[in-house]
């Protein structure tokens, strides 16, 4: 399992001194703001897509082995 559990808080650091330095103090909200929209975009559509998932596998009769 990779993601960002892997990075560690080290890596973390790295990372938001990165953007700090390309984006400047004054855009860091608004990219933050713009990353968190995206993120809970998308955890809203892998929520959706899992739940149509499940009531296709529910809807679906199972077919029986001879």
């Amino acid at each position: 399992m990779g993601g960002i559990a892997s990075i560690g808080v080290p890596g973390l650091i790295i990372i938001l001194v990165i953007v700090l330095i390309l984006f400047g103090p004054r855009k860091l909200p608004e990219v933050g703001s713009a990353v968190g929209k995206t993120l809970s975009e998308f955890k809203k559509s892998a929520r959706d897509i899992m739940e149509d998932e499940e009531v296709v596998t529910k809807e679906t009769p199972k077919k029986e082995s001879l």
